[in-house]
């Protein structure tokens, strides 16, 4: 097979995804990212893969579309998603994880696999002959960024949002109650019932709340999935209620349901801290301890991180990209992960899974694997091309984005599920006739 090299800019979810899945084919990698020499204004960590959002990489069960994805993940025998499920701890049916120990056990991978070189450095340019993975996430460098500008016209973005992080001992655990939605087993969330008057004073404290001034960006877009509370609270009376503070499923002790409520999940395997579910927010500070303390239960809440906003970047896709994550103008060139226009942690393991295998296709000269709408990995990758150029934003994994299926309509879900799986099985039997070769 062939012998190349293959550049990849980006040690996060997607370019570590993608390198673990070349360098398991035999193929060598050179892996450049800036840490740790460098840190962006969202990162703090030296080890890759570093989750800045939240903790938790969302339903495990095939009822959901990420679930799908997921199980075809599993099926692939994806890296990175592996180390996630070494990493989980217990919140439901999400998997979720203590963030140290996943990037710490990526990171393992990564430095001790001998086929991965790992260079500390800038990258701000691609050449038009070097087999290139373009996987630097939504916070690409300065350079960089403006190296895409000038030649893709990279000027899309949207803000994003990260949740308050609290101190567990600081909880007021006699005005909570644990519990899972849905669940009438051992519960893994911290719930916070608010009544009806407790809601409402807290609707009026956000919507009235000061803000950090975004004031180095021209206008405020912000994306759907990642809704600041602030912002969400100003739409509608109840839209919280609708949202992150729904208490639908939720049975407190005394057997009733509450008005709202504030969930919090797990941040580390030893429970010492917790996240505050869906509460991205970008107020200042002060604000935020002014508020989220009036909240039942955190009113002597220890933060340990608050929230913050910043702006994600990512290029046009549907004009830059084929159904492969290939550039359509220089086909030496793909993008991976959050950059490239997908949206969430298991969709940009996705991308760095789906690149790796159509790089080495594309440096052994072997037909492309078609995924097809009929797989969760297909439809991501058939979304960036197939989104209307001149309003696409970052799209999560969803139903709407697989082929039809003829079946009854309680049936779908089930059944988009089981024709995903016998797909993927076949493309793994096609991947492992290649690492057969590579070994002969």
């Amino acid at each position: 097979m062939n012998n190349k090299t293959v550049k990849i800019v980006g040690a996060g979810l997607a370019g570590c995804e993608a390198a673990l899945t070349l360098a398991s084919l035999g193929v060598d990698v050179v892996l450049y990212d800036i840490k740790p020499k460098q840190y962006t204004p969202a990162h703090k960590s030296p080890n890759f893969a570093e989750l800045v959002c939240s903790n938790s990489l969302k339903s495990d069960t095939t009822e959901f579309a990420t679930g799908v994805l997921k199980q075809e993940l599993r099926t692939l025998n994806s890296f990175v998603l592996g180390c996630a499920y070494k990493a989980q701890i217990p919140a439901g049916k999400t998997l979720t994880v203590d963030r140290e120990i996943f990037s710490s056990e990526v990171t393992k991978l990564i430095k001790g696999n001998s086929k991965i070189k790992f260079v500390c450095e800038e990258i701000d340019s691609f050449d038009n002959t070097t087999p290139t993975i373009i996987a630097t996430g939504p916070l690409t460098t300065p350079k960089l960024s403006q190296y895409l500008s000038k030649k893709l016209g990279l000027s899309l973005y949207f803000y994003d949002a990260v949740a308050p992080i609290i101190s567990a001992d600081s909880i007021d655990y006699s005005k909570v109650f644990i519990a899972n939605k849905f669940d009438n087993l051992d519960g893994d969330y911290i719930n916070c019932p608010l009544t009806k008057q407790q809601y409402e004073d807290f609707v009026s404290n956000l919507t009235t709340a000061q803000r950090v001034p975004l004031k180095s960006f021209e206008d405020e877009k912000v994306f759907e999935g990642c809704m600041p509370v602030e912002v969400m609270a100003k739409r509608e009376l109840n839209a919280l209620r609708c949202g992150p503070l729904k208490a639908q499923g939720l049975v407190m002790p005394n057997g009733q349901q509450p008005y709202a409520c504030v969930q919090l999940r797990k941040e580390d395997a030893l429970g010492t801290a917790y996240n505050m579910v869906g509460f991205q927010t970008n107020l200042t500070f002060p604000e935020q301890k002014r508020i989220f303390t009036t909240i039942p239960g955190l009113e002597k809440t220890e933060f340990l991180r608050y929230g913050v906003m910043h702006r994600n970047s990512y290029i046009n896709a549907p004009k830059l990209l084929n159904s492969y994550f290939q550039l359509k103008q220089q086909n030496n060139v793909f993008f991976a992960g959050q950059i490239s226009g997908i949206e969430g942690y298991v969709e940009s393991i996705a991308s760095g899974l789906i690149v790796g295998l159509e790089m080495y296709c594309y440096i052994n000269n072997l037909p492309i694997l078609n995924f097809t709408t009929n797989t969760a990995l297909g439809a991501l990758a058939n979304y960036l091309q197939a989104a209307n150029p001149n309003n696409f934003q970052p799209m999560h994994i969803n139903w709407g984005l697989f082929a039809p299926i003829d079946c009854p309509k309680q049936l779908k879900k089930e059944k988009i599920a089981e024709r995903s799986k016998n797909y993927i099985s076949n493309i793994y039997k096609e991947i492992s006739k290649w690492k057969l070769e590579e070994q002969q």
